[in-house]
């Protein structure tokens, strides 16, 4: 039986199943084993992590009377969080603004867009290589191609909110460092504009997301890309990169809030995040929402020491973490800027059929587009079949949402995007 339980309830012997926090927040390259060293257990209780999961079917039960949540009853309640944004009312940063003059090309299908995305997140990728190499030569930052970069990928996300915020996504674990920026840009300006942002404030919003993680071209790549357990040097090293990234840009000529943002997206509401341990209202609303946008795209994503969650199970991941983690109201604002289920989602059909989330429907965050393309009755592939689930009439639902692990299906994002995906 799985139980989420405080740190300091940890003890020898129990069986760690998952830290309740991003990868980032903790040395371990691997999640889950027993706990029988000393120094393991006072590493994480020196971590940022407060709470974790256990199995008590592979290792001690914590003491009867002690707090502890059941699988279950975490389910339930994000279920009811999630249940209830599809009537919650959009909840600006600020008053909406004067209408703002719009690009010139008009909406586009997900799948006009995604051609566009893809070549959009070539380019981006070959400018943020350069801009980390740049960096890493003590070089300054090319502030209007960063602007420019910004705005390419702001046009695509108006265009078609979903194409390059699902497509960035997918990266090889070679190519994290660089795409994260891409990412986490677009996932920037979607949020930016749920919360009814000006075009000024969604500009900046970009920005903070493109550059939030400069400070990474200081980092030893031998460090940045080990695929094991990381010593206590070498994490302190890593954890630095916020502030490596405020030094290197702060004599740019970036508007102060987007600085901020690159020093502080690792704060958390509760105050125990770093490099300041700020709390609260001192963190900046650009820094929590770069907060936020930073952990999604890093937990969804290959990494060379960990395969990437599925979209949908790393939303609720995140909805357990958030009180005390991140700002509720704009991570609320999040779910719904990407959907409950996200492009790429795998999900079961109330038929039994298996799919993968394609894009989002109008106006309903609990029916999207979904291509159907295996039957569990059978055990067998089908011919992929693509289900608007909010069509008037259609008499299927999402029943559950699947590990993608449990069922080792090669092709998803190339069944979602129908697009080539990298090796």
């Amino acid at each position: 039986m799985l139980k989420r339980i405080h740190v300091q309830h940890l003890s020898l012997g129990m069986y760690l199943h998952e830290f309740c926090g991003s990868w980032m927040e903790h040395p371990f390259w691997r999640a889950r084993f027993l706990l029988d060293d000393p120094q393991d257990l006072q590493r994480i209780r020196q971590t940022q992590i407060r709470e974790v999961w256990i199995d008590t079917a592979r290792g001690l039960d914590v003491a009867t009377g002690t707090a502890a949540v059941s699988r279950a009853d975490a389910d339930a309640e994000v279920d009811s969080a999630f249940a209830q944004l599809q009537a919650e009312p959009a909840a600006p940063e600020h008053p909406p603004p004067p209408p703002q003059p719009q690009p010139p090309a008009g909406p586009a299908s997900m799948a006009q867009e995604l051609q566009r995305a893809a070549a959009i997140c070539t380019n981006a990728k070959q400018a943020v290589i350069s801009m980390f190499g740049e960096a890493r030569m003590g070089q300054a930052i090319d502030a209007a191609g960063a602007q420019g970069l910004v705005n390419e990928i702001s046009a695509s996300v108006a265009r078609h909110p979903h194409a390059l915020l699902s497509l960035a996504r997918i990266k090889t674990a070679d190519e994290y460092t660089y795409m994260h920026s891409v990412a986490v840009c677009a996932l920037m300006v979607a949020l930016a504009r749920q919360i009814d942002l000006d075009e000024a404030g969604v500009r900046m919003a970009g920005l903070a997301g493109l550059l939030h993680d400069l400070g990474k071209a200081r980092i030893p790549l031998d460090i940045l890309n080990k695929p094991g357990k990381l010593s206590e040097e070498e994490f302190a090293v890593v954890r630095g990169h916020p502030a490596a990234g405020h030094a290197m840009l702060r004599h740019s000529p970036l508007p102060a809030p987007v600085l901020d943002a690159c020093l502080h997206h690792h704060e958390k509401m509760d105050g125990t995040g770093y490099p300041h341990r700020l709390a609260g209202e001192r963190i900046t609303t650009l820094a929590r929402m770069t907060a936020i946008c930073d952990v999604y795209d890093a937990i969804t994503s290959n990494r060379p020491y960990k395969a990437g969650w599925d979209p949908a199970e790393s939303l609720r991941r995140m909805a357990e973490w958030s009180r005390g983690h991140f700002d509720e109201r704009l991570f609320r604002a999040f779910v719904k800027s990407i959907g409950i289920y996200p492009a790429g989602s795998l999900v079961r059909l109330t038929s039994g059929r298996l799919g993968v989330v394609t894009e989002q429907s109008p106006g309903t965050l609990l029916a999207p587009r979904v291509k159907v393309f295996f039957s569990t009755q059978s055990g067998m592939r089908i011919p992929p079949e693509l289900i608007d689930l909010s069509a008037p009439g259609c008499g299927e639902q999402i029943a559950a949402r699947e590990v993608p692990e449990h069922w080792q299906f090669q092709d998803l994002n190339a069944l979602w995007s129908d697009l080539p995906q990298p090796a």
